[in-house]
């Protein structure tokens, strides 16, 4: 497969095409999910780290985003929408980064198709953000679970499970690392033109599709990290920063492999010591 990276790409990757104001407006957009992000984390009253810290004061885990009375008050249709936002717009935040190459791929392969650019890119990231919302809708119910569960216990369980089930988390995620399916996945987002090549689609509706599909690769390559993020109950400025980071070096890297085995070491090391509870999950107050 071709690598998007090669100096082959780079010379077919040419913007030349595209209206400025596309590459002004996306990153606008980048840039105000992760203020009204940012404004929510430092907007929270209480810490969060159901996994680790196992008292009622970090109950809310991921639902204290800007929900913090959502596990408490139970399931809601309110409730869901307004964790699909928050989720949504910080999904925004920490993928467009990583996701730009792609975009960029795709508006620069419409430019040369035809002249209507805009609507078309715009369809694409629809199709790309619709995934990550879709997987909010998940994380809800899991968070939902996983705060009934955990109010069901009292604090000597609470503390005796939390440890375990967060390191079991972080073993499956440094493990996935390793996995025919991360490494199909990650191909794919490495590799902006071969997946333009291969998955184009003409028209509105087809870059809908190949939005859509991209993002079910992307969610294929992060989901296990993103698992390690809500397990965490961690909502902090540090590892948010961290996460998008580390996504971006996954993806954006020529040859990573080495990275992503580190990665996966270190995981499941991570893992091992945190579920027996020789070290806390790290902490990184945001």
């Amino acid at each position: 497969m071709p690598d998007a990276f090669s100096r082959k790409s780079w010379r077919l990757w040419n913007l030349r095409g595209m209206p400025l104001g596309l590459l002004a407006s996306l990153v606008v957009l980048t840039a105000a999910a992760w203020a009204l992000t940012l404004y929510q984390t430092f907007s929270m009253d209480m810490p969060m780290g159901i996994a680790v810290r196992g008292g009622m004061e970090g109950m809310e885990g991921m639902a204290g985003m800007a929900m913090a009375g959502i596990a408490a008050d139970g399931w809601s249709l309110a409730g869901a929408a307004a964790f699909l936002a928050v989720w949504t717009v910080m999904m925004a935040a920490m993928m467009l980064p990583a996701a730009a190459p792609m975009i960029f791929m795709f508006a620069a392969a419409q430019a040369r198709r035809e002249q209507h650019v805009a609507v078309p890119t715009w369809m694409f990231v629809a199709g790309y953000m619709l995934v990550w919302a879709a997987a909010g809708l998940l994380v809800y119910v899991l968070v939902q679970f996983g705060s009934e569960f955990a109010t069901s216990l009292d604090p000597p369980q609470r503390s005796k499970w939390a440890p375990l089930a967060l390191g079991v988390t972080l073993g499956v995620a440094g493990l996935y690392q390793f996995t025919t399916l991360k490494h199909i996945c990650l191909s794919h987002c490495r590799s902006p033109l071969a997946f333009v090549a291969q998955h184009w689609r003409d028209g509105r509706v087809g870059a809908l599709e190949m939005g859509l599909r991209h993002g079910l690769y992307c969610f294929g390559c992060c989901w296990a990290l993103f698992a390690v993020l809500v397990a965490a109950g961690v909502m902090s400025v540090a590892w948010m920063l961290l996460l998008t980071l580390v996504v971006f070096v996954e993806k954006l890297m020529q040859r990573g492999r080495r990275f992503e085995g580190a990665l996966g070491i270190a995981l499941i090391a991570l893992g091992i010591v945190v579920s027996f509870g020789a070290i806390e999950m790290p902490w990184m107050g945001g």
